[in-house]
């Protein structure tokens, strides 16, 4: 994504929200949202600043000795060689400043965009500005994706959703002699053959470690995978390169011939909370609104509680997908925060309720991009579980 992409997002928001500029600030990469607007900046030793108009050109404010690094940027820039002199600069840009928008949060409600410490709010309070939280500005300046970044994501799910079945053809091959361990471990040499990015999981669990949303096996911790055994696999990654997108997904399994009944009803239940979200944001486009994150999240929770598993969904429904699985972009969430940013095209969500009982959990997840016309569906989408025979 080009900073000028970035820069005309980000005014495009700040005039519809009536804030007169964004001020993002970094200080040896405390602050993400900084390498998302001007990119990957290699050593910075000293704090730096980017100041979007709502109307005008970008300012960067940087430290005399670390001036260089920003030769490429392209974006003017101011310099200072001391605490006095780049706050006097900073007053400077902000004459006749009313409202700014930073990555704060109030009381850390959203804590990815809770990046600007204390000091640094008394320091541009001090100036007499009024500071406001740049989500919204986020998520539209650097979080929607191009046409290119969508394809990359598709390519990454298509990759995801062939390495799951391998993954559970390997079980069937062996069940009683593979373990937990054994099955990530073919996983990630898939991601590799398959040119995608082996980052942290994936997530193999059987029973009670299926009831762990983020069980993540090794050697001394696997289980063998036997006849009798639920199973739950969460893998994600994206392809290889600087600006792809991930793409991730959830499946689960039972080995052996039929679906025990109370297994089956869990995964009924999930599907059904799934399914009903995905409705839920298609029916808000068709009726022109945006929904934000909070009210998706609802939809789902009272579906599973209304089949008798309230207590039990006990993380968020989703997440944004970017260049990290969880991106900066609205999450599908009225429990662990309440997001109420808005679901805007270009974005793209995780959608993934999960019921985690003490002998086991089901999880069903599936990616949704919104496009101009509504949410659209990424993902293979799990209709039942899946059969490995041995």
């Amino acid at each position: 994504m080009t900073l000028d992409r970035v820069v005309a997002g980000a005014q495009e928001n700040l005039r519809a929200e009536g804030v007169d500029g964004w001020l993002v600030y970094d200080y040896r990469g405390m602050n993400p949202v900084f390498r998302d607007t001007v990119g990957e900046i290699a050593n910075l030793t000293r704090p730096c600043w980017l100041w979007v108009p709502a109307d005008g050109e970008p300012l960067l404010l940087l430290s005399y000795v670390d001036r260089g690094r920003f030769d490429h940027v392209g974006v003017d820039s101011a310099t200072f060689v001391s605490r006095r002199q780049m706050v006097d600069r900073l007053r400077e840009i902000l004459t006749g400043v009313r409202r700014v928008a930073m990555e704060y949060s109030p009381e850390g409600g959203l804590p990815r965009m809770s990046r600007v410490d204390g000091g640094i709010l008394e320091l541009v309070r001090g100036l007499g500005v009024e500071v406001v939280p740049s989500a919204d500005t986020v998520q539209y300046a650097t979080q929607r994706w191009s046409q290119e970044q969508l394809a990359s994501h598709l390519a990454a799910a298509e990759k995801l959703g062939a390495i799951v079945q391998d993954a559970f053809r390997l079980v069937g091959e062996n069940v009683g002699s593979v373990t937990e361990h054994d099955v990530a471990e073919l996983i990630r040499s898939r991601f590799v053959e398959s040119g995608l990015q082996v980052t942290d999981g994936p997530v193999v669990a059987v029973n009670e470690h299926s009831s762990d949303p983020h069980f993540e096996p090794t050697a001394d911790n696997a289980a063998p995978i036997q006849r009798g055994d639920w199973l739950l696999i969460d893998l994600w990654s994206r392809l290889e390169g600087g600006d792809t997108m991930f793409a991730d997904i959830t499946w689960t399994a039972w080995v052996g011939d039929r679906v025990p009944p109370a297994h089956q009803r869990v995964f009924d239940a999930v599907a059904g909370a799934r399914d009903a979200a995905v409705d839920a944001m298609a029916s808000a486009f068709e009726a022109g609104i945006e929904p934000q994150g909070w009210e998706i999240d609802a939809v789902a929770r009272d579906h599973l509680a209304k089949a008798g598993y309230d207590g039990y969904f006990s993380h968020r429904l989703g997440h944004s997908i970017g260049r990290e699985v969880h991106g900066n972009a609205v999450n599908l969430d009225g429990w662990e925060t309440h997001d109420t940013r808005r679901l805007v095209p270009g974005i793209c969500v995780s959608v993934e309720p999960g019921i985690y009982l003490p002998e086991f959990g089901v999880r069903s997840e599936i990616d949704v991009y919104v496009a101009e016309d509504g949410p659209r569906v990424t993902t293979d989408v799990q209709r039942s579980v899946v059969l490995i025979p041995g």
